[in-house]
């Protein structure tokens, strides 16, 4: 076990009765446990960089999917391979990585692993100058994301996100663009793209569900505009997705992806907006330590 273990504490969780009774339970059970909190955006960030400079052996993530990016855009932003161990405490609204990794969504339980678990080495996923652990949407996927009202959020769980997204699609513009990939340029008019690391978004949408964590690759998952009468066939397609001969769905797995839009397309890392007319999307293998369960399901070995 570590010697150390430093939580980045979210701080809408900070007074979550349930974390702090883990913690509580676990100094008793003989750990060290440290906590930092965030109050503002790039807090996580910056503690998660601090965390390295001080030598912790151990640190967890304790919030949604939002706080997973900062942090690991804080490690490997401040190093290609950070030496640190990072496990994770979900406490999101729809903790899609968290869920799509076998991770306990009881706070105990989740803290527990984190500090008794061992670690894999693991890919990370890079979109530009940004890092990303779970999934990249763009399209309706990212439009779904930042239009999801917070106070929905809470009431309604992950399922406020399916809510958004019928309402979305209704008045969904296509964009056009031009993927570039091992195989060739591809023309595509996208509704739905997703490149993922991980296999969940949206409040539990498997959108890439091939995507392992350890191979090297990302899945690149591309719904091109369709006619209101294919809504069958597409819908078939999402079924099966390794089928050669999709025609509204595409899905590949590759380690680098670049994408040119026709105009400026709003694309989510883990939730986290931006907005690109080119985008660059690659797999960087093995360049963090994940404390994961045993039987992740995410993992090839």
């Amino acid at each position: 076990m570590p010697d150390t273990t430093r939580v980045i504490l979210n701080g809408k969780g900070a007074a979550n009765p349930a974390v702090r009774e883990a913690i509580y339970d676990l100094r008793r059970a003989g750990n060290t446990i440290e906590v930092r909190t965030t109050w503002e955006g790039g807090d996580a960030a910056r503690l998660a960089v601090e965390a390295m400079s001080d030598g912790v052996d151990r640190l967890v993530a304790g919030g949604g999917d939002g706080t997973i990016n900062e942090v690991v855009n804080g490690l490997l932003g401040a190093s290609g391979r950070p030496d640190i161990d990072l496990g994770l405490l979900p406490l999101g609204t729809a903790n899609d990585f968290a869920r799509g990794c076998g991770i306990p969504l009881e706070p105990r339980d989740a803290l527990a692993l984190a500090i008794e678990g061992t670690p894999v080495a693991v890919d990370a996923g890079k979109a530009n100058d940004q890092y990303f652990m779970n999934v990249a949407s763009g399209g309706f996927g990212a439009e779904v994301t930042t239009s999801t009202p917070p106070d929905l959020k809470r009431v309604m769980g992950g399922g406020a996100y399916a809510l958004v997204g019928i309402l979305t699609a209704l008045k969904l513009e296509p964009y056009q663009g031009r993927m570039k990939g091992p195989d060739g340029d591809e023309e595509h008019a996208a509704l739905v793209m997703a490149v993922g690391n991980g296999r969940q978004a949206g409040g539990g949408f498997q959108v890439t569900p091939n995507a392992r964590l350890d191979d090297g690759l990302l899945d690149v998952m591309i719904v091109r505009d369709f006619p209101g009468a294919a809504l069958g066939q597409v819908l078939d397609e999402l079924q099966q997705l390794d089928r050669a001969d999709n025609e509204f769905v595409y899905y590949r797995q590759l380690p680098v992806v670049e994408i040119e839009a026709d105009r400026e397309a709003p694309v989510n890392l883990d939730g986290e907006p931006q907005r690109w007319n080119n985008m660059r999307f690659e797999c960087l293998p093995g360049v963090l330590s994940l404390v994961l369960p045993e039987d992740c399901p995410m993992l090839t070995r």
